[in-house]
């Protein structure tokens, strides 16, 4: 009986598996002719080509390109709960729900007016190559291109982008948290991800002026180098950031009349670690996503070393704020750590496509340093910025700009040109907002009252807390 079985499951498996090709399992066709060699000439009195026909490898190339770049874009959106996190847990409790709703909104917002305006700003088309100012029109484009190897769909391409200009955008809520009103918040977010960010960000990436025409910045011979946006993104958000927390001044007993310092704890730094780890997780489609292209081993290669370069810098600057802060105030600080992976994770963004591992390495152990530095430089003069937006995203995304020209390998890099972009973006970005902070203070629409401060501004603000009494 086995050996029958046995015969019976072999005759059927030899039928049902084919043995060759799937094609040949479909409809016999007459032969196809032969194609023609690809550099052969059209025949006389035939007209050649424009485009040629797309082949199935480019079909799967245009398909991997666009669906890794989409799981790279949710990825950056899933930075949004990390940075909510974050700013939250290293505040008190009374303005969770303040902070929360600022992070929604600049996702919210960032979204819509980057749609109708921001992205057409940032990418205004060959016309504006060289040039500071361009606008494409509003909207973004509703067709799909042609399947073919590189081609990005305008739909997914956006996606990944708006993604980048909420980050930029909520930076910034923790710089100021507990003390902006919420209605100033909502100006100052528009005017950032609508308007500030896509013009600084077309200087670079939209083709303008720090990219240079063919690849030539203000005479250098090289372009401005910021892969995924240390200055771009990071230092927009953290200059900002600066000039909140100086036009607005310090939260209530956060020094005392004589000037001393007199910390103000976090109330969960569960929540804070926590968002961290989404944040470095979040990163991987920050950093490796802007290959913007996966298909083929070249692609493949470079977002592995990307990936790699993100993990160790992160890693180093984690472990190198550790270091330091434990040397410094005699206790391992948690939230400097958790501040030195960030400051690691910012500093490789400009850079992580073109350096070693071990210059990875050295880049994140400066980057922790340098967080630590700037906390305790910030706190010297009196510029309370509760989460350390500043040095983290805006010290160590100026470090970010000079550490590729260091450690850089491309032929094609500008130490001058780095320098120059890396006080250009965050000039830019602390200037505008500093203008707009101030203005918001004099109509008196910038802070809350000293009341309603100390009363927490869950309450005050949205009549709701995060935590019941009894919690």
């Amino acid at each position: 009986m086995r050996t029958l079985l046995t015969l019976t499951a072999a005759v059927f498996i030899c039928v049902a598996i084919p043995s060759g090709p799937v094609a040949a399992y479909q409809d016999e066709k007459e032969p196809a002719p032969a194609e023609a060699p690809a550099d052969a000439a059209p025949a006389e009195g035939e007209k050649a080509e424009a485009v040629a026909p797309v082949t199935f490898d480019a079909e799967i190339s245009y398909a991997l390109d666009n669906i890794v770049l989409f799981i790279c874009a949710v990825l950056v959106i899933f930075m949004q709960p990390g940075f909510a996190m974050v700013e939250s847990g290293f505040n008190a409790g009374k303005n969770t729900v303040n902070i929360l709703f600022k992070n929604l909104m600049d996702l919210c917002i960032g979204v819509l007016l980057f749609y109708v305006i921001g992205f057409s700003l940032m990418y205004p088309g060959d016309d504006y190559a060289g040039k500071f100012f361009g606008f494409a029109g509003f909207g973004v484009s509703q067709t799909a291109p042609t399947a073919a190897a590189g081609t990005l769909n305008p739909q997914v391409d956006f996606l990944f982008q708006v993604a980048f200009a909420a980050t930029a955008a909520t930076i910034v809520s923790g710089a100021v948290a507990g003390r902006m009103k919420f209605s100033a918040y909502l100006i100052y977010s528009a005017l950032l991800t609508g308007l500030i960010y896509p013009i600084s960000g077309m200087w670079k990436w939209g083709g303008g002026w720090l990219q240079g025409v063919d690849d030539n910045c203000l005479g250098f011979g090289a372009p401005f180098h910021d892969f995924a946006g240390s200055l771009v993104v990071h230092a927009v958000g953290g200059f900002a950031g600066l000039a909140g927390a100086m036009v607005l001044g310090p939260r209530i007993g956060r020094y005392s009349a004589e000037g001393k310092s007199i910390p103000m704890p976090g109330h969960n730094l569960t929540v804070a670690a926590l968002g961290v780890f989404i944040l470095w997780v979040g990163w991987y489609g920050f950093n490796p996503g802007s290959q913007l292209a996966f298909a083929g081993s070249d692609n493949t290669n470079a977002t592995m070393l990307i990936a790699v370069n993100t993990t160790l810098a992160a890693a180093a600057g984690g472990a190198a704020a550790m270091l330091f802060s434990w040397l410094m105030f005699k206790k391992p600080d948690l939230s400097m750590a958790l501040n030195g992976v960030l400051a690691g994770l910012v500093g490789i963004t400009a850079n992580c496509d073109q350096v070693s591992n071990l210059s990875a390495i050295i880049i994140g152990a400066v980057a922790g340093v340098l967080v630590v530095l700037g906390i305790i430089g910030l706190d010297k003069l009196k510029i309370d910025d509760p989460v350390g937006a500043f040095p983290v995203h805006g010290l160590c995304g100026v470090w970010g700009g000079i550490a590729t020209g260091i450690f850089g390998t491309a032929e094609a890099l500008s130490m001058p040109v780095q320098i120059i972009g890396s006080i250009a973006i965050p000039v830019w970005a602390f200037a505008t907002m500093f203008v707009l902070f101030s203005i918001l203070k004099g109509v008196g629409v910038l802070r809350v009252s000293e009341e309603e401060e100390i009363a927490g501004l869950d309450m005050v603000e949205h009549g709701m807390s995060a935590y019941t009494p009894d919690a």
